[in-house]
């Protein structure tokens, strides 16, 4: 985990920055698999048609990793977006 992202909890007790830094760690594996398992319904949904084979089919197969390459770059570029908005609010603040 980034320890800047503590912030001001610097000045809390040891046990506290240690139970606040495992929160936080909680919270980034959760959104990391929210991102994840929406990413294979929202693919899954939009690419596979049908279940008459065991696997996927190659337009189904070239469907998925289109779709992931898109929801991966679009995930990235909010993720972007939203740490220059951070940085922009930060720079006003001071």
């Amino acid at each position: 985990m980034d320890k800047s992202m503590l912030g001001d909890l610097n000045s809390l007790p040891a046990e506290d920055q240690q139970r606040m830094a495992s929160m936080i760690d909680q919270l980034q594996i959760r959104d990391s698999l929210r991102m994840y398992n929406s990413l294979v319904e929202r693919c899954f949904n939009d690419c596979v048609d049908t279940f008459k084979h065991k696997s996927l089919q190659k337009q189904e197969e070239t469907c998925v990793k289109r779709c992931a390459e898109k929801f991966l770059k679009h995930s990235m570029r909010v993720g972007m977006r939203f740490a220059e908005l951070n940085q922009g609010a930060a720079t006003q603040d001071e």
